[in-house]
């Protein structure tokens, strides 16, 4: 019996039969993993709770003839507590896992990057800090350039020429200077073009100062942009909630009388 560890995040999971699972998770070394996890939907299970969307878990498998089978768990990061909680933060974790599953075609092939990029995307969504619509942008953003897909922003798409330019087109490739400016390209403010680059390069300070329209507009981009190059739709996407964060007032404290 070839027994193998490793650490991952539990991407999505089917149930398989009376009482077991298959279990997809994007791990550090081995990249995407499909196993099965057996007795998981029974009460007695031992590990059934850190198998669940979102668990950032440390698994042993042993290598079976058509599928691994998941032997020990132990929970890493309970990213899954605080996202269930919360429909926004939910709903973005659930695009990120299922777009990091589409990157990640390929199983046993390692994607080192492309699970960083994960771990730090569902952490920061827990965390509960920033905003979650500009998580989920960033790490669309992160992934296309993880893929090669990523549009070009400071510069023009097709000829190269320097930024900032204020025509988008999504097949193009991006932003594109007015020589290479094609029909059904869109206008953008330059304040766009700035959120863009500050979440792609990880500048949250700047982020963070954007207005919500700039921000929606980002999105429909980035969204946009990514689809086209999956060919195919997210089923989770149409559920975000394209909403401002809203951080609570600090309570002060009641004085005696």
């Amino acid at each position: 019996m070839s027994l193998y560890r490793d650490t991952g995040v539990v991407l999505r999971v089917h149930k398989l039969g009376e009482a077991d699972r298959i279990i997809t998770l994007l791990t550090r070394r081995h990249g995407k993993v499909r196993a099965v996890a057996k007795g998981v939907r029974r009460t007695t299970s031992r590990f059934g709770a850190r198998l669940e969307p979102f668990g950032h878990v440390d698994v042993q498998f042993y290598t079976g003839r058509t599928l691994d089978v998941i032997t020990q768990v132990e929970t890493v990061d309970a990213f899954a507590l605080p996202l269930v909680a919360d429909y926004q933060r939910y709903m973005a974790a659930s695009a990120i896992t299922e777009t990091a599953d589409r990157l990640a075609a390929e199983e046993g092939e390692p994607a080192l990057k492309l699970y960083l990029l994960l771990t730090g995307a569902l952490r920061a969504l827990a965390a509960g800090e920033r905003d979650a619509s500009l998580v989920l942008d960033a790490f669309f953003l992160r992934a296309m350039s993880f893929a090669g897909w990523a549009p070009a922003i400071a510069e023009c798409a097709r000829c190269g020429a320097p930024g900032p330019h204020s025509a988008f087109h999504v097949q193009a490739g991006g932003s594109l200077c007015v020589q290479c400016r094609t029909a059904g390209s869109v206008h953008l403010a330059p304040e766009v073009l700035v959120l863009l680059e500050s979440l792609l390069n990880g500048e949250w300070t700047v982020a963070e100062q954007s207005v919500q329209g700039t921000r929606r507009d980002a999105s429909g981009l980035v969204a946009a942009h990514l689809q086209w190059h999956l060919e195919r739709q997210l089923r989770s996407l149409p559920f975000v909630e394209r909403r401002a964060h809203e951080r609570r007032p600090r309570e002060e404290p009641v004085s005696g009388k």
